[in-house]
């Protein structure tokens, strides 16, 4: 058994995939490494990849300047999450073709990921049904613990600064 197959068993988004699923998919995979603080994608880059964590750490990045912040906040970009093995990150790629909401940078020396094309995992959805309803299945429920994360971090954020502004 390859080991990108023991990689994709571990990943969330392949959940109760069978072992032919698994391998199909695997022979779409390809493995790249990143060096600590180099660039996997940019933040408004062409959205074309789902990436796999196999070992290493990988930060999501925002640039508050992207979306207006005022000159005197000028910052780089900011860390918004930090993702381990057996990770997911890229999947809105799959939905659609639009821009990166955010950057990706290693955060390890040798951090190693598998690289999934969209439009070869799209036609393998196609093709497979049932692997492609799994597959959105266990999409969704990630991006749906995301949005929820992403949600309970705003409303500490919001209560925070409501604390604040009353002192």
């Amino acid at each position: 058994m390859s080991t990108i197959v023991n990689y994709l068993k571990q990943s969330d988004i392949f959940y109760q995939f069978t072992p032919t699923q698994i391998e199909m998919v695997s022979n779409l995979c390809r493995e790249v490494v990143f060096q600590a603080g180099e660039i996997v994608f940019k933040e408004n880059s062409s959205s074309q990849e789902l990436y796999i964590i196999t070992q290493g750490e990988v930060e999501i990045l925002i640039n508050p300047a992207l979306v207006g912040a005022p000159d005197k906040n000028k910052q780089a970009e900011s860390a918004i999450a930090t993702l381990r093995r057996g990770q997911s990150f890229g999947e809105v790629a799959l939905v659609d073709e639009g821009l990166r909401s955010a950057s990706a940078r290693a955060v390890q020396k040798d951090t190693r990921l598998l690289v999934i094309p969209r439009d070869k995992l799209i036609m393998l959805c196609e093709t497979y049904p049932q692997l492609g309803y799994r597959l959105m299945y266990n999409l969704a429920a990630d991006l749906t613990m995301k949005i929820r994360n992403t949600d309970l971090r705003i409303r500490d954020q919001l209560l925070y600064k409501t604390q604040e502004d009353k002192k």
